[in-house]
């Protein structure tokens, strides 16, 4: 770092009078040397001259030294001025990378949560219910006494009813809502028990047509109506939402 105009002034005063007074106290020693055999009077007048350099030489000492600490002290605050800059940089650095590191990661995140649900549209969306038989009234028959009463039977308006809700991504697109309907002890392949809305199969039936509901920010609901009136044996019921993204 260069040093400034001020200080440098300052310094060589400071050694200028330094060494004009290292001369001078040269000169008033010879002077003192030739003397010697003078009055007292000559000697007093030496020893004044003596203390006078040697004063000048101890005020320019003084600034000599005052100006080298405010250059120095001047160098520190420098030094130490560049390094909070450069920390401040390398702070700034790495806030910077940072962000961009959250951003990819929320990128490759967003990415991975979209190919996900891609996925599960392709897949399908499964939803199945359990749904009990139903339990109707007894009602006597005509010319039966309550000790024969009529055969218990149910009406599809006394049936069993439950709504089967998949959800899936509110922009998403449906492209396909597969129906299944089967007693609850039955097994083998859905693909066997395939039925289709609105048509009648054992006693159960699917409503004509399912409806797509808001489910909350970012959602929706694909629901799907379903009754069951058999009196013998409980149906289990699933639905199969298939969307695009």
């Amino acid at each position: 770092m260069l040093m400034p105009e001020s200080i440098l002034a300052s310094i060589i005063a400071a050694a200028a009078t330094l060494s004009a007074s290292l001369l001078q106290l040269r000169f008033s020693l010879a002077q003192n040397s030739a003397a010697r055999a003078l009055a007292a009077g000559g000697r007093r007048k030496g020893n004044r001259l003596l203390f006078i350099a040697i004063f000048l030489m101890l005020g320019a000492a003084g600034v000599g030294g005052f100006a080298l600490s405010q250059w120095l002290n001047e160098n520190e605050r420098a030094a130490q001025s560049a390094l909070e800059h450069e920390l401040q940089a390398r702070i700034d650095d790495i806030g910077r990378t940072a962000s961009q590191l959250e951003n990819t990661r929320t990128g490759e995140r967003a990415d991975i949560e979209m190919g996900v649900l891609r996925r599960l549209g392709s897949d399908g969306i499964v939803v199945t219910a359990r749904v009990a038989p139903c339990r109707p009234s007894v009602v006597l028959a005509p010319g039966r006494d309550t000790a024969n009463p009529a055969p218990a039977v149910c009406t599809e308006v006394e049936g069993n009813s439950v709504t089967l809700c998949a959800t899936i991504p509110a922009n998403a697109t449906i492209t396909e809502v597969q129906l299944f309907s089967r007693f609850a002890d039955t097994d083998g392949p859905w693909n066997t028990s395939r039925a289709l809305p609105g048509q009648e199969s054992g006693q159960a039936r699917f409503a004509e047509k399912y409806a797509e509901n808001p489910d909350g920010p970012g959602n929706k609901q694909v629901c799907q109506g379903f009754t069951h009136w058999s009196v013998e044996r409980a149906r289990i019921a699933r639905m199969v939402v298939r969307y695009s993204l």
